[in-house]
C-alpha cells in the first residue's frame, strides 16, 4: 500500500516508519505541523526530521510553515487542559494529510503520533476517520504505543533530538505550570 505519513517528528518516526515499512507499505512523510511553538522549536524538529529522512532514504513533503496565528485560532475556544483543544490540532493535521494523499494518489494516510502514549487516541482516532470520510482516502489508526519506548532508545542512540512536549504553546505551558 502506498501511504502519507504525516510525522510530527523524528522521534516519533523511527518505530512507526520501520513498522509500516516491514509490513511492506511504501511511504512518502509530511511534515505539517503549525502547532509547533515557538519558532526555534518548530525549526529544531523540522531540520532534525530532514536529516533523518534523508539518512533513512524516507522521502518528504513539506506543507504549511509555522503559523501560530492560525493553530491559536483553530485552538483556542478549546484551550483548556482537557484534551479538547487537541481535536482541533488533530482535525487540522489530519485534513492536511487526507487531502494531500487524495490529491498525490496514495492508498492511505496515517500519522506518527498514533505511537505516542502522551496523545489523545480517542480524539486521534475521531481526527484520523473524519478527515478520512471528508478526502475520500483511507485513514490508517494503529495503536503503536508499545512500541513508544523502543522508539526513544534508538532516537536517543542515533542522536535524535528529542523534545520535552507536543510542540503547541499551550503543552509548553502546561510543562511548567505547577498547582497553585
Amino acid at each position: 500500500m502506498k501511504i502519507l505519513l504525516h510525522i510530527c517528528c523524528a522521534p516519533c518516526a523511527v518505530e512507526v516508519v520501520d513498522a509500516l515499512r516491514t509490513a511492506g507499505h511504501e511511504l512518502t512523510g509530511l511534515w505539517h505541523n503549525p502547532n509547533i511553538h515557538p519558532h526555534a522549536e518548530y525549526i529544531a524538529r523540522r531540520t532534525c526530521l530532514e536529516t533523518y529522512a534523508n539518512g533513512i532514504g524516507l522521502g518528504m513533503t513539506w506543507s504549511g510553515g509555522y503559523d501560530p496565528a492560525a493553530f491559536l485560532g483553530e485552538v483556542w475556544p478549546s484551550s483548556q487542559g482537557d484534551g479538547s483543544r487537541c481535536r482541533g490540532c488533530y482535525g487540522t493535521r489530519m485534513d492536511a494529510a487526507a487531502a494531500r494523499a487524495a490529491a498525490g494518489g496514495f492508498d492511505a494516510f496515517a500519522t506518527t503520533l498514533c505511537v505516542s502514549p502522551y496523545q489523545n487516541h480517542p480524539l486521534l482516532r475521531e481526527a484520523i476517520a473524519a478527515a478520512a470520510e471528508r478526502y475520500g482516502v483511507a485513514g490508517i489508526y494503529e495503536d503503536m504505543t508499545p512500541r513508544f519506548r523502543q522508539g526513544r532508545t534508538k532516537a536517543r542512540e542515533a542522536g535524535i533530538y528529542m523534545q520535552k512536549y507536543c510542540g503547541c504553546i499551550l503543552s509548553e505551558g502546561d510543562r511548567y505550570r505547577t498547582a497553585e
